[in-house]
């Protein structure tokens, strides 16, 4: 007995044999897509996009301009010193062990002037005159000007100039012979040297037979009358002890100058010795600055904040702006990713553009101060580029609960608001 086989039908042979429909990829977005997209969106609303990104912009152009304006400070402060020499020490006497103010012996320069490294030395004595216009000004008008003896050879150990006439020399620092430092001279009305210009001095007329440049490492010289050594002792009673020793020594040896000046200049009390570098009091000036640089980098992370807020709430009205452009791409097959992507490329290329536009406003700011002060101006490539990257994190946390928010709508929910 035979088995009977029956073939199926052409339908059914067919349901089976064919795979079911696959569902159709929705398109992938490239770079140059994403950018396409964010773009449009901001073009649609040019005023919002601009007030927006003028908030990112305040705040970065805040913080790049603080970080310029410093930069351009310290560079100019170190021009500075690079000029005036970092290896000038100064030796002034302290305190005696009874408490008493003790005093310099003769021979400090000579013994100083005697380390290897040393390459001049030299000093100042303090007196007790004062200086004056003419002889009918009151005594008690001194206007805070002092009246120094003065070594020969002091220009060559504090870096000074003469804006007018000549120093003193062998010649004339044994007779009524003066140097007037830059505030003295401005404020006893003397504008030039010469054999005709005189002041009152310890009761007596001294020729004014120069003028010094202002002196930013020494800025009390500036207020001082200078005069001769051997004078200052015989018609100013001068004791003859120096005041301040001045020593310029080999740059790559000022540590080790420094840590036996005083034994050097005072052996029998070391300790009553103050040495100290005027070149560090310059740099402890600007480093002042710092907490008012830090006060104002906070201002400018404050308004940074603010813009990012700004972006945010645009993001977040764009959505509700545009549900009905979501709800269209998403019934065409956009994704939520996509969605996702587009909104959180526009916040991202509006910080973007409110980055850079802070960062050419900061150099611009820094570029005016610094020509407005004479410094050179400097803005760190870090800050610009931090500048920019601040903008992208802001701009990225700040659109991405929009972004989200866009793409869990449902494409049926978005269009029934149209």
């Amino acid at each position: 007995m035979s088995t009977l086989h029956t073939e199926p039908d052409t339908a059914e042979r067919d349901r089976v044999a064919l795979p079911p429909p696959a569902r159709p990829k929705p398109a992938r977005m490239g770079p140059a897509d994403v950018v396409r997209v964010g773009g449009s969106g901001l073009r649609s609303r040019p005023m919002r996009v601009f007030l927006s990104a003028l908030g990112i912009a305040i705040g970065i152009a805040a913080m790049v301009s603080v970080v310029g304006i410093s930069s351009s400070s310290t560079e100019g402060l170190n021009r500075r010193l690079a000029a005036l020499g970092t290896n000038l020490l100064t030796v002034t006497p302290g305190q005696s062990i009874s408490g008493d103010t003790a005093h310099l012996p003769d021979e400090a320069v000579g013994m100083i002037g005697n380390i290897d490294a040393v390459e001049s030395v030299s000093a100042i004595g303090k007196t007790s005159a004062k200086v004056y216009r003419n002889d009918h000004i009151p005594k008690e008008e001194t206007g805070g000007l002092t009246v120094d003896a003065a070594r020969t050879d002091l220009p060559k150990s504090i870096g000074a100039t003469l804006v007018d006439g000549r120093w003193l020399n062998g010649a004339n620092n044994r007779y009524p012979a003066v140097v007037l430092g830059a505030k003295a001279a401005q404020q006893v009305g003397v504008h030039q040297a010469g054999e005709d210009v005189q002041v009152w001095i310890g009761g007596r007329w001294f020729t004014v037979v120069g003028l010094l440049a202002p002196n930013e490492l020494l800025p009390e010289l500036d207020s001082a009358a200078l005069v001769g050594w051997p004078v200052a002792e015989q018609l100013l009673d001068f004791d003859g002890y120096p005041t301040a020793v001045y020593t310029r020594t080999d740059e790559s040896a000022v540590n080790d100058v420094q840590a036996v000046l005083g034994a050097t200049a005072n052996p029998e009390n070391p300790s009553g010795v103050n040495v100290s570098r005027p070149s560090d009091a310059l740099a402890a000036k600007e480093a002042t600055d710092d907490a008012l640089s830090g006060l104002l980098l906070g201002l400018g992370g404050v308004a940074l904040l603010v813009g990012g807020v700004g972006v945010a709430n645009t993001m977040v009205i764009s959505v509700l702006e545009r549900r009905s452009e979501i709800g269209l791409r998403r019934s065409l097959g956009a994704t939520r990713g996509q969605i996702r992507t587009q909104f959180l490329s526009e916040a991202l290329l509006l910080s973007a553009l409110g980055g850079l536009g802070g960062v050419l406003l900061g150099i611009g700011v820094t570029a005016g101060y610094a020509a407005y002060q004479g410094l050179p101006s400097v803005v760190p490539l870090w800050a610009m580029v931090g500048g920019v990257g601040a903008t992208l994190a802001i701009g990225g946390l700040a659109g991405f609960y929009p972004a989200v928010r866009a793409a869990r709508l449902p494409p049926t929910e978005a269009l029934a608001t149209t």
